[in-house]
């Protein structure tokens, strides 16, 4: 008996450090928030009300577990005390309440699908985009995560110079988003995409990019603590067809 409840601790140690700690990798720099949550961390600009990057780890595992059934729990951050975002916010404005770590990737407890709904890891999408390209995007890392057994991803948005506001709540909204994905999985590999915020109908892999490529649109480092040299050789590739073997 001694030994169950010395296993059962070790096991509830490790589970809450890996779904708390750091991204493996290296995250974007510095922002005005960097908050950790059960399931994935983000950088939160004041200036956008929005989280600028939130990265996460996606392991088959956590696909393959019992599924936490998903509810709409929309809600304003406790950690945002200036302008926090509610909401209410979108109410009548024509966006979605888009997820930047998708819900149904954090199916694996209560607390990460519920993390999920907080407003820090919400966007002003289209529904177009949120309901078509964007949703294609996010099944098809799913996808890869079952067959990779652990990707690491950082999503976010891409503002212009001076961004279209939402009416009411003044809420910048995003020209388009971006996502990158490190995937360690022999043969090692990278790929980037730049989705614009807008109804599409054009094939997936025509917005893959090169993770160089998103970083020069953002001015992010990603995976910034990888080995410069594998670093450098992967963030200039994109093949799609390497992912889709």
């Amino acid at each position: 008996m001694k030994n169950i409840k010395k296993h059962l601790l070790l096991l509830l140690i490790g589970f809450v450090f890996s779904t708390f700690a750091d991204f493996d990798f290296g995250l974007p720099s510095e922002t005005d928030l960097h908050l950790k949550k059960q399931g994935f961390s983000l950088g939160y600009s004041y200036k956008y009300r929005q989280a600028v990057w939130v990265a996460y780890t996606l392991a088959s595992e956590n696909l393959l577990t019992r599924q936490v059934r998903r509810k709409d729990n929309f809600r304003a951050d406790p950690a945002v005390k200036k302008r926090p975002v509610r909401p209410k916010d979108y109410a009548r404005s024509g966006y979605d309440k888009g997820h930047l770590a998708p819900a149904a990737d954090m199916t694996y407890s209560v607390t990460s699908m519920n993390n999920s709904f907080l407003m820090t890891n919400i966007s002003p999408q289209t529904p177009g985009c949120n309901r078509g390209i964007w949703k294609r995007l996010e099944t098809q890392v799913r996808r890869w995560a079952l067959r990779e057994e652990k990707l690491y991803i950082i999503t976010g948005p891409v503002f212009s110079r001076r961004p279209a506001r939402m009416k009411k709540s003044r809420l910048p909204v995003p020209v388009a988003f971006y996502k990158v994905i490190l995937d360690l999985t022999p043969p090692m590999k990278m790929i980037g995409f730049i989705v614009p915020n807008e109804s599409s109908k054009r094939r997936l892999a025509s917005f893959s990019v090169s993770v160089d490529e998103v970083e020069r649109l953002t001015g992010y480092d990603f995976f910034s603590d990888l080995d410069d040299d594998i670093e450098n050789r992967l963030e200039k590739v994109t093949d799609w067809q390497s992912w889709m073997k």
